[in-house]
């Protein structure tokens, strides 16, 4: 059962949690979802956003239950991702009377999903403001954060920064506020939004976080997730660290393994990089090191944990001449995700050809254009000690460099 909620009088929740979704274009979506929509009553009634298309009958459900249908004046379209604007047609046939309210970008996209032809539109442009009553929408294009027509709704008489996909979490419950809820994995959740979802458009977030100081604002109502009031700044904070690429001390080891040969050299180098923990001062902040098997963990989590690491091994056995394919996908993720550069490493083993780690090092030098500490370490079938001594040597070394890395930031 989806239930309304109240952010300020005669201003409701009325969206759609979806407790099954764990997929959600290939984002890992482990907790589920919420599409969020929003009902302003006023002397005019205006319905911000709607859902994605199966669960429109929840919406207009929700809607109906506060006023009838044919008393919406306008629906605000921010963003024209299906998830979305999905039950678009199903409001515009069921609202009669109501005008959709978009920029021309937006109005082209949807055009482009949708035959259109009977609604009544109103194009909007930056800086613009719609009364209704003794509240106001004053509408803000956000371009790039994440699709070109997006454009964020702030009603300044409730402080209100209706925030489209920004600042939002996957994450279903049956709370509707960030303070109802623990506060530790709202901000998982809202880490991982960010790094597989936000992050190739860190220049246009930090140009929107700087209107978003200009403007007074109490409460973000995204798209998505749960809803911060009273504590903004937590997560305005976050998208802050998050959009300049600041670096963790942290040290990623991402490999795949066919006969646990890759797996060995990992180890090494995992060892050798938390060795390089006790070199540091008794006061100072361990780096967290963590082994990832590419095959074993989703590339939702990998972005997740990649986004801050200051350094990231990878490492691949030869398999046709080539690295396996599960990291395969995760560099061909990574570097459509465009993170700040980290510190990186290639290893691999092979048995009669080599292949992997060469294909590795080509692909952080030539498409994620990440610097390399040194030539891909090798091992031709079972690593050797000597082979093994260089692991637990060069994972020291990417330790050291993210370390200083990591100072470097702070």
């Amino acid at each position: 059962m989806n239930l309304r909620a109240e952010l300020k009088k005669n201003i409701d929740w009325v969206g759609y949690v979806d407790y099954g979704v764990r997929d959600f274009h290939s984002y890992d979506t482990h907790r589920g979802a919420t599409y969020n929509a929003y009902l302003v009553r006023d002397e005019k009634t205006a319905l911000i956003d709607t859902v994605k298309g199966p669960f429109a009958p929840q919406l207009l459900r929700n809607v109906a239950a506060l006023t009838d249908l044919d008393k919406i004046d306008y629906v605000v379209c921010n963003h024209a991702e299906l998830d979305h604007s999905g039950a678009l047609p199903a409001v515009m046939a069921a609202c009669p009377n109501a005008t959709l309210v978009c920029n021309a970008k937006c109005l082209e996209t949807l055009a482009g999903l949708f035959d259109i032809s009977g609604w009544k539109t109103q194009v909007i442009a930056s800086g613009d403001t719609l009364s209704l009553g003794s509240r106001s929408l004053t509408f803000v294009n956000i371009p790039m954060v994440h699709w070109p027509e997006s454009m964020v709704s702030y009603m300044p008489e409730e402080k209100i920064l209706f925030s489209n996909d920004a600042f939002g979490q996957h994450l279903a419950t049956s709370e509707r506020f960030v303070d109802e809820y623990d506060l530790a994995k709202v901000l998982e959740e809202a880490k991982s939004y960010y790094a597989n979802i936000v992050t190739p458009y860190g220049r246009q977030v930090l140009k929107t976080l700087e209107v978003a100081s200009q403007l007074e604002i109490e409460t973000i109502a995204p798209s998505h997730g749960l809803i911060w009031r009273g504590n903004v700044d937590v997560i305005v904070n976050a998208y802050k660290t998050w959009a300049t690429g600041k670096y963790a001390p942290k040290v990623l080891i991402v490999y795949d393994t066919m006969w646990q040969s890759t797996e060995a050299m990992a180890e090494e180098i995992y060892a050798g990089a938390v060795a390089f923990n006790e070199t540091l001062p008794p006061d100072a902040p361990r780096l967290d090191v963590q082994t990832m098997h590419a095959r074993r963990t989703t590339l939702t989590r990998l972005a997740t944990e990649a986004l801050d690491a200051a350094a990231i091994a990878f490492g691949s056995a030869t398999l046709n001449a080539n690295l396996m394919p599960a990291m395969g996908a995760v560099l061909a993720y990574f570097q459509g995700l465009k993170f700040r550069e980290k510190a990186a490493l290639s290893f691999g083993s092979f048995g009669w050809g080599p292949g992997g780690a060469e294909a590795i090092q080509k692909a952080l030098e030539n498409d994620l254009k990440y610097p390399t500490l040194a030539a891909p370490l090798k091992s031709k079938l079972r690593p050797t000690p000597e082979v093994l001594k260089q692991c637990r040597e060069a994972g020291a070394a990417l330790a050291a460099e993210a370390w200083r890395r990591y100072e470097a930031d702070r």
